[in-house]
């Protein structure tokens, strides 16, 4: 009976082991999981800026967090159904951001567009469009 006690007693051992393995992978699982999904945002940095506009070329995309506007994030002309990719790092300023973007007039000079709020953190593509700007 004492034979019998010990054994069970190591099964038990043994599938407290496994019980806690599984438990550890299950959390690295989720928090891989988790810094995948925000990879796919701002919050890590990467997101994409679509013209998506019939003809308007986009020469400036400007963001502000509350202590003024930055530089224009751009160094080229966004063409119509071109895209590009821009980083975000959220260590160095707040998700929510005022964002204007800047057309190309007819003078050549640049058009600012109305400000609008964006959470920079959950946007993995901003859309620019002729009468609309959103994200997702």
């Amino acid at each position: 009976m004492a034979i019998n006690i010990c054994v069970n007693q190591k099964r038990k051992s043994i599938s407290m082991h496994y019980f806690k393995l599984a438990i550890g992978a299950l959390v690295a699982t989720m928090l891989l999981s988790t810094a995948l999904f925000a990879a796919s945002t701002g919050s890590e940095g990467v997101f994409t800026i679509h013209n998506n506009s019939k003809k308007n070329i986009v020469v400036g995309f400007y963001t502000n967090d509350g202590s003024g506007w930055s530089d224009n994030w751009l160094s080229e002309r966004l063409n119509p159904n071109e895209n590009v990719e821009a980083k975000f790092e959220a260590k160095t300023g707040s998700c929510d951001q005022k964002l204007q973007v800047g057309w190309l007039g007819q003078d050549d000079g640049e058009v600012l567009d109305e400000v609008i709020s964006i959470d920079i953190c959950k946007a993995s593509n901003v859309y620019l469009e002729d009468n609309e700007i959103y994200y997702d």
